[in-house]
């Protein structure tokens, strides 16, 4: 009974085989390098697929990629990876091939458009800025003025909670806080006795 068994579970396994063998030649395998079209170097972990299938791999820290398993017909072989051009290939497959395809890749430039990089809403997030109060020129032109040129000291005692008691020897009064407590800055850098006379005049 066991001599019995033994034949029918050989038997099993050659046609098992046998068929795997079959299969095997029945389809094909794509395999070859991906090299930099420039220096010849080879182009790891690129994706290297058959067009329209869920065939492909990657390539290994060679460039070598290897796609088995293809049924016969005609497809288009493609390169694609982070920073170079796609890449194309049309390619006829037959039953039993072991095809050998060396691609070339090309570094793609991609023109931008000009953009402004503003750290205004960072510097909002990581100081604090709720007593500030920034001047500009253009701010105190918008001030009327009579007799000459609108200045820094007239402006100053149109902003509220400003007490300014001149710009010749005066003291500068904010919130009502002592002149000691206030910093004054010109151009960023800061003025330590801006109150001198003529000073900021």
């Amino acid at each position: 009974m066991k001599e019995r068994w033994t034949k029918v579970l050989f038997a099993f396994i050659i046609i098992l085989t046998s068929y795997a063998a079959a299969w095997a030649q029945s389809t094909a395998t794509i395999r070859g390098f991906v090299y930099d079209r420039e220096d010849g170097e080879p182009v790891i972990f690129t994706n290297v697929f058959l067009e329209g299938t869920t065939f492909g791999a990657s390539t290994d820290v060679n460039g070598y990629y290897t796609i088995s398993k293809v049924p016969a017909g005609d497809y288009t072989l493609t390169v694609t990876a982070v920073g170079y051009d796609t890449t194309k290939v049309d390619l006829s497959v037959k039953r039993g091939d072991v095809i050998n395809e060396r691609l070339l890749i090309g570094e793609s430039s991609i023109q931008m458009k000009e953009f402004e990089v503003s750290a205004e809403r960072q510097e909002a997030q990581t100081q604090v800025q709720m007593s500030v109060q920034k001047i500009t020129p253009r701010d105190m032109k918008r001030l009327p003025s009579i007799g000459g040129e609108p200045d820094l000291a007239q402006y100053l005692q149109v902003l509220p909670g400003v007490i300014f008691t001149g710009d010749q020897g005066g003291q500068l009064y904010i919130r009502g806080g002592s002149p000691i407590q206030n910093v004054v800055l010109l151009d960023g850098a800061t003025i330590f006795q801006p109150f001198h006379s003529i000073g900021l005049f």
